[in-house]
C-alpha cells in the first residue's frame, strides 16, 4: 500500500503525479481530500490506465469536482481483478465516501426455518446466521411476507410454532389447536410419524411443488367425503384454501424462472430507486425497494454494479439476477458471486420472454416507488420549510433529533431518541439510552433527561469532533414544558453547545392534542395555530419519540420479568439458564436441588453443577 498527504499540487497535478508512480497491476484506489476524508474508491484491472483517465479533461461535473478536491491518493493492488472488486464494494460500505454511489439500507432479509433439532420439527421465521440446524426458505422481502405465509402454512399443515421448552412443558394442547393452527404433538394428538409426513408437505410447497401436496390434500378430502368423515374432509378443504391463499398473495408466480433475484432501476432528477423481487422455487416471494444514495450525472451501469457489489456483500445470491440494466463488469461480478457462494451465478439482462416481462413488472414498480417518494420529499421539505419559520431558524433543519423518556415510577427508566430529516424518519439513528442514575428519585424526568443528554453530546464531541459527519442535529426537541428545557439548557451550555436551538414541546391546556405550547430559552411560550401543518408534523415527531421510548422500556420490563438468580452465575447462558428451568421448572426449585440432580441435567457437567450449587449454598 502507498500513500502520501504532502501538502504539495491538488487536483490534476497531484493526481499526474502518482501515475508515474504505478504499474498495470489489478487494485483498488482510493482518493482523498486535504484532510485525508476518503472522496471516491474504485477498482482497476490496471491501476495505471485507470488512474491515467483522471488526468485528462472531459469528465462530469461530479467527477470534476471530486478531482479538483483530490489532494491524495492511497493504493492497494490485488492478486485479481475479482479481489479488486470484492475489496472495492468492502471499503465503499466501511468508508461511505462522498462520491460513490452507495446502498444505505442494507439490513438482513428474514427466512422460514423447519427446525430439525427436535422430534417434531417447529416452524418458524428466522433472521441472521445459518446457525440453527433445519432447512431454511427464503429469502422473503419483509417480516410481514414471512408472518402472512407462516400463518396460512399452519393453517395448512398444523405445524407447531411454540418453542422447545414450551412444547416439553404442555399437559395440554394450547389454543392454536382450539383454532386448528396445530395437530397437538406436544400432548400426542399426532403420532410423530404422521407429523413427519405434514413436514414433508410443507417443505415441498415451500420448494415449489405445491401442485402435487395440493392433489394430495384433494384426494385426501374425497376420500374422507365418501367415507362419510365430514369433519376430516372440511379440515382438508380449510387446509386446501391455506396453500391458495398464500399462492394468491405472492401475485407472479413465474414458470421457466425456478430461483432468482429481478432487480429494476429507474432513475430520475438524480435520484433512484431498485427495486428487487426474490423469486424462489419458482414463486414470489415479495419484493422490497431501495434508494442508493447517487449523483445528478451517474449512470445506470455505475448504479447498478455498485447495488450488486454492496448488497451481495452480506447475502447469498441466487442462481440468477435477472437485471434492467447492463454493467460494465459483468464477468468480474459473475466470477465474485460465484466465488462466494461456491456455485454458478448467471447475470441476465433479457430482452424478450417472461425474464424481460419480470424486468418490466420490478421497473414500473421502481418508477412508482420513486414517484411517490419524490412526492413525499418535497412535503417534507415544506414541512421542514414551516418549521424554520415557526422557530426561528436559519435554514429548514437537515437532523432533527427528539427525545422522550418511559418508566413506571421510576422503573426499569430508559430515555429515546428518534431522529428526522428531510427523508423522513431516519430509524437507523434511533437510539435508547438505558437511565443509569443511582442518585436519581423515582421518577424524576429532569434528572433523566439531563443523563440522556450529557451522555449524548459526550458522544458526540468524542465520534464528531469537527461536526462534519452529519451526526450533529440541527434542532433538539424536548417532551416538556419550561423545567425540561431549562434542564437541557444547563447540559448543553456545560459541553459548550451553544449554536443548537432547542423547543420544548409541553402538552399545554387539558393536555390536549392541539393546544401544544412551545418553549424556549429567555422566550415567552407561544403555540401554533390548530390547522397548522407544522403542528400536526410536531405532534408525529413527538408521537414517534413516545412510541419509541415506550417499546424500549416494555422490551427492558420484559427482560427484567424473565430474570432468575441463574443469570448472576458465570458459566450460565441462555442455553443452560433454559435446560436447568427446563428440567427443575423454575429458579427456586434450581436453588433447592442437590449436587446429583443438577449433574443430572443434559449439558450442566460436573464442574458447572457444583458452581450452581455453591452459588446458592455457600452465600453465608
Amino acid at each position: 500500500m502507498t500513500t502520501d498527504s504532502e501538502s504539495s499540487p491538488t487536483g490534476y497535478a497531484c493526481i499526474q503525479r502518482y501515475v508515474k508512480t504505478l504499474d498495470s497491476s489489478p487494485g483498488v484506489y482510493r482518493m482523498l481530500d486535504a484532510d485525508s476524508r476518503v472522496l471516491y474508491v474504485g477498482k482497476a484491472r490496471n491501476l495505471k490506465a485507470r488512474v491515467s483517465n483522471y488526468t485528462r479533461p472531459g469528465h462530469s461535473g461530479r467527477i470534476e469536482k471530486m478531482i479538483a478536491s483530490t489532494a491524495s491518493m492511497m493504493f492497494l493492488t490485488t492478486r485479481t481483478e475479482t479481489e479488486a472488486l470484492l475489496l472495492e464494494q468492502n471499503l465503499i460500505k466501511q468508508l461511505k465516501p462522498k462520491y460513490n454511489v452507495l446502498l444505505r439500507d442494507d439490513k438482513s432479509f428474514p427466512n422460514i426455518l423447519v427446525a430439525k433439532s427436535h422430534a417434531f420439527p417447529q416452524i418458524k421465521k428466522h433472521r441472521g446466521a445459518k446457525k440453527e440446524k433445519g432447512t431454511y426458505f427464503g429469502p422473503f422481502a419483509s417480516a410481514g411476507a414471512v408472518n402472512r405465509t407462516l400463518n396460512q402454512l399452519q393453517k395448512a399443515f398444523l405445524l407447531r410454532n411454540c418453542s422447545d421448552s414450551m412444547f416439553d412443558s404442555r399437559t395440554r394442547p394450547c389454543l392454536l389447536y382450539q383454532i386448528k393452527r396445530c395437530s397437538g404433538p406436544c400432548v400426542g394428538l399426532i403420532s410423530e410419524e404422521a407429523y413427519r409426513e405434514s413436514v414433508k408437505d410443507a417443505e415441498r410447497f415451500l420448494s415449489g411443488r405445491s401442485t402435487k401436496v395440493q392433489e394430495d390434500l384433494a384426494e385426501q378430502m374425497m376420500a374422507a367425503s365418501e367415507a362419510m368423515e365430514f369433519e376430516r374432509a372440511a379440515g382438508l378443504r380449510d387446509r386446501i384454501r391455506a396453500l391458495t391463499q398464500v399462492q394468491t398473495s405472492q401475485g407472479i408466480n413465474p414458470r421457466g424462472v425456478a430461483e432468482a433475484d429481478v432487480i429494476g432501476l429507474y432513475m430520475d432528477s438524480g435520484q433512484a430507486c431498485v427495486q428487487v423481487f426474490f423469486i424462489r422455487a419458482n414463486q414470489n416471494w415479495g419484493n422490497k425497494d431501495f434508494y442508493p444514495r447517487v449523483g445528478p450525472d451517474v449512470s445506470p451501469a455505475e448504479v447498478m454494479e455498485a447495488f450488486l457489489g454492496q448488497f451481495y456483500d452480506n447475502k447469498e445470491p441466487p442462481r440468477q439476477l435477472i437485471l434492467s440494466d447492463a454493467i460494465e463488469n459483468a464477468d468480474l461480478m459473475q466470477d465474485a458471486l460465484t466465488e462466494k457462494v461456491g456455485r454458478k451465478v448467471e447475470i441476465l439482462v433479457p430482452q424478450r420472454g417472461e425474464k424481460q416481462e419480470l424486468v418490466a413488472g420490478a421497473l414500473r414498480n421502481a418508477r412508482e416507488s420513486l414517484a411517490r417518494r419524490m412526492s413525499e420529499s418535497a412535503t417534507q421539505a415544506k414541512l421542514l420549510r414551516g418549521v424554520a419559520e415557526a422557530f426561528d431558524l436559519d435554514g429548514p433543519p437537515g437532523r432533527i433529533e427528539v427525545y422522550d423518556n418511559s418508566h413506571i415510577q421510576g422503573t426499569n427508566a430508559v430515555g429515546g431518541m428518534i431522529v428526522a430529516g428531510p427523508e423522513g424518519f431516519m430509524k437507523n439513528a434511533y437510539r435508547k439510552f438505558n437511565i443509569r442514575g443511582d442518585d436519581l428519585t423515582p421518577g424524576d424526568d429532569f434528572g433523566m433527561m439531563k443523563e440522556v443528554l450529557n451522555r449524548r453530546f459526550t458522544r458526540l464531541q468524542k465520534e464528531d469532533p469537527d461536526r462534519d459527519k452529519g451526526l450533529w442535529p440541527d434542532l433538539l426537541l424536548i417532551d416538556g414544558g419550561a423545567g425540561q428545557v431549562s434542564a437541557v439548557h444547563e447540559i448543553m451550555q456545560a459541553h459548550g453547545v451553544e449554536d443548537i436551538p432547542m423547543v420544548g414541546v409541553a402538552k399545554g391546556v387539558d393536555r390536549d392534542h392541539g393546544k401544544e405550547e412551545f418553549h424556549r430559552i429567555g422566550q415567552r411560550p407561544f403555540a401554533l395555530k390548530r390547522n397548522d401543518p407544522v403542528l400536526y408534523f410536531i405532534q408525529r415527531l413527538r408521537d414517534e419519540a413516545h412510541r419509541f421510548a415506550i417499546g424500549t422500556h416494555r422490551a427492558k420490563r420484559a427482560k427484567a420479568v424473565g430474570a432468575t438468580p441463574l443469570d448472576e452465575i458465570p458459566g450460565v447462558g441462555a442455553a443452560r439458564k433454559r435446560a436447568l428451568l427446563a428440567h427443575f421448572g423454575s429458579a427456586k426449585a434450581v436453588s433447592r436441588a442437590n449436587l446429583v440432580d443438577l449433574k443430572a441435567v443434559e449439558g450442566i457437567s460436573a464442574g458447572l453443577a457444583q458452581k450452581v450449587y455453591d452459588f446458592f449454598h455457600d452465600k453465608g
